[in-house]
């Protein structure tokens, strides 16, 4: 497919990026700590730590990973935490140490985490202590060698860090102190012990496995994709490009509200504003709307990531209305998509435009941004990054006319070499044999190379024949002034091979089927309509926000 989208590029990005500036990230990390050494790195609980610090508590960690614990290159490390300034001293800890990092939600149930474990084959995880009791009935069954724990306020400065560790311990429901059948080490003692130690040189290379990144969940049996130094380290350099119209080196403050376990907040927020000497301020819950509303007065933010039901339940509350929003340059959603009604209410509350972008795990994870000379935010995801390919198929691998929708297929040099070596078999399925990476998701492409996702592969339903995107019939439910949230699916008919069945949930309780319907049939053809609607109090999610369709039937 001709690169279309390189015409509507803003002046400053380059067609083709170099991902080989750095030969791993642990170079960009000493690199950015050297370079922006005494701005502020982190800020949790209004105390901040510098790049400098944060650089040497890395190290610290490192040299106790690969000294005390006896870890060689290519070990894997789990680590289990909230965004606190632990979880990037335990990243970048491991990562120069040679090894090998895991994200893990920290609210998996014990089986789910157990099962991670044990496919990553981890020996060391790194967890909050309130999650301890997690481990307790399943350790045993997993290779995990060592657990080293930590309070929420383990890195803060005393009283404030016994404070914030007994808060988390108090709201936190699960959290128990009595945790059985294994000692775990604590943190700040694996710190010092580090500190008395003297890291020794590795050589990590581009091509060595930096992040083992679980994905799949919302689908599927989940799946550990293997993405590189070079992976992570192309799109860090795609999105520096991508921003360098309005964002600038070492000037930038960043809310870190979605979790760093979570690729899309770790590359952006995490690493890309590594790469900027950002100042990443982080929420350990988001869920506490009001706690972040005050974080956000007491910033002058100009980035902000979100989710849906995030940035809807921001809008919901009088204060975070009455905020500034002057320096706020970036808001952009990621992971599912944006409602349009929340689009165009935030725009009237802040003035500024909620943007969305497109990415997958495989891909490190972005491949589409919006451009940040729009006037309106469309319903589209942007562009494809520099140096990255796409092309559109159809079923049977051919491409199809530009305006047509076809499976969204990619390449460049953030695409994962493979998943996790007990996946074989779901590597040569994400792959066709050109090398593009099948991406499930169903889009079109207009004239200037905007891509619009409509949906996924797997989700299409077919009605007497017909395709029927489930995005569209949402869209369209979503409209409705007495509809809160919208999900469709598609079922087993006998009359039409597959109906439509949707869920929703009501703003206002006198919304009737038949008033919904009535509604529907104005703006969607027959095949269209949905043959049956369900109301629910609310539908089933993930932590961060994604519609769980497989709970639903």
């Amino acid at each position: 497919m001709k690169k279309i989208w390189l015409d509507r590029y803003q002046q400053q990005v380059p067609a083709e990026i170099n991902p080989d500036i750095y030969p791993s990230l642990n170079a960009l990390f000493i690199d950015s700590c050297k370079k922006f050494k005494n701005l502020s790195a982190l800020n949790f609980f209004n105390i901040s730590i510098s790049f400098q610090k944060l650089a040497k508590l890395s190290e610290n960690f490192a040299a106790y990973l690969q000294i005390d614990c006896g870890l060689k290159k290519g070990k894997r490390v789990a680590v289990m935490l909230p965004n606190c300034p632990q979880y990037m001293v335990a990243v970048f800890g491991a990562l120069q140490a040679g090894l090998v990092v895991i994200n893990v939600n920290p609210f998996y149930t014990t089986p789910e985490l157990i099962q991670q474990i044990k496919h990553s084959q981890a020996e060391v995880i790194v967890v909050l202590s309130s999650f301890l009791t997690s481990l307790e009935d399943g350790l045993s069954q997993t290779q995990i060698k060592y657990v080293i724990s930590t309070d929420l306020g383990d890195l803060l400065p005393w009283p404030r860090s016994r404070l914030i560790s007994w808060m988390a311990q108090r709201f936190i429901k699960k959290a128990r102190n009595d945790v059985t059948g294994f000692s775990d080490i604590k943190f700040p003692k694996s710190l010092k012990r580090g500190s008395r130690l003297r890291l020794l040189p590795l050589c990590v290379q581009r091509e060595d496995v930096a992040f083992l990144q679980y994905t799949g969940g919302t689908t599927g049996k989940p799946k550990a994709a293997m993405l590189t130094h070079r992976n992570m380290l192309a799109n860090i350099e795609q999105l520096t490009a991508w921003v360098r119209p309005i964002l600038q080196e070492g000037s930038e403050t960043m809310i870190t509200a979605l979790p760093l376990y979570h690729i899309f907040s770790l590359m952006v927020n995490g690493l890309m504003g590594l790469r900027l000497g950002a100042n990443n301020v982080l929420i350990p819950d988001a869920r506490n709307i009001k706690q972040l509303i005050r974080v956000l007065g007491k910033h002058r933010f100009s980035v902000l990531l979100g989710v849906n039901t995030l940035f809807k339940a921001l809008l919901n509350q009088s204060a975070f209305l009455q905020l500034d929003f002057s320096s706020l340059k970036i808001a952009l959603g990621g992971g599912a998509p944006l409602q349009t009604i929340v689009k165009e209410k935030w725009k009237q509350a802040t003035g500024k435009l909620l943007l969305e972008g497109y990415g997958l795990t495989e891909a490190s994870p972005v491949v589409c941004a919006p451009p940040w000379d729009l006037i309106v935010t469309g319903n589209h995801v942007g562009l494809p990054l520099p140096s990255t390919t796409i092309r559109l198929q159809d079923e049977q691998g051919n491409e199809v006319a530009l305006g047509k929708v076809g499976e969204l297929c990619v390449k460049g040099p953030q695409v994962m070499k493979a998943y996790w070596a007990q996946d074989a078999t779901e590597t040569a399925i994400a792959f066709d044999k050109a090398g593009w990476l099948l991406t499930g998701d169903l889009a079109r492409l207009d004239q200037q190379g905007f891509v619009f996702i409509v949906g996924r592969k797997k989700d299409l339903i077919l009605v007497s024949g017909f395709n029927v995107y489930p995005i569209e019939i949402e869209a369209i439910i979503q409209k409705h002034p007495k509809v809160s949230e919208a999900v469709v699916i598609g079922v087993p008919s006998e009359n039409t091979g597959e109906a439509i069945k949707a869920f929703v949930v009501r703003r206002d309780t006198t919304l009737t089927e038949k008033e919904l319907l009535n509604y529907c049939r104005q703006y969607l053809t027959a095949y269209k309509l949905p043959s049956e609607i369900v109301f629910l109090a609310y539908l089933p999610k993930s932590y961060l926000g994604k519609i769980l369709k497989k709970k639903l039937k």
